[in-house]
């Protein structure tokens, strides 16, 4: 079995994107009292580049699924290149999984840190996340 990296090489990652919304004072305290509320939400695509690289964007946004007048809004997306090997880039099932698991997985550490500075500059020094993203689980419960 091969290595993960030779599959693909992350060439550089950097945000992309980083929001963070909240129209008035009422509103923060408000979310302040309610963040436990808000739920992280994870959508992956990508883009095909020039010369075998590929643009996954990984973006997390943070958000009341409640009908509350006030609330906040959280977003970052993470953009990451890669490179991919030539025996994967016809495979369409290897490539899905590069795309929706092992990239986010490599950079999750990255991303993680970056939204929680985000939470954290944001007004929410407490504010920690459950648990990691399982990508691998997301993604075999989606294909599998």
């Amino acid at each position: 079995m091969r290595t993960m990296t030779e599959k693909f090489k992350i060439l550089t990652s950097y945000i992309k994107d980083l929001s963070s919304e909240t129209p008035n004072v009422e509103t923060f305290i408000f979310v302040q009292e309610n963040i436990n509320k808000y739920q992280l939400n994870i959508d992956i695509n990508s883009k095909a580049l020039k010369n075998k690289m590929i643009e996954v964007n990984t973006t997390l946004k943070f958000e009341d699924k409640e009908p509350n007048e006030k609330k906040s809004y959280y977003e970052i997306v993470y953009s990451t290149v890669v490179s991919l090997n030539d025996d994967v880039r016809n495979d369409k099932n290897e490539l899905q999984k590069i795309i929706l698991c092992d990239v986010p997985t490599a950079i999750y550490p990255n991303l993680e840190k970056a939204f929680l500075n985000l939470m954290h500059d944001s007004g929410h020094p407490n504010l920690k996340l459950d648990k990691k993203i399982d990508f691998n689980k997301l993604y075999n419960d989606r294909f599998n």
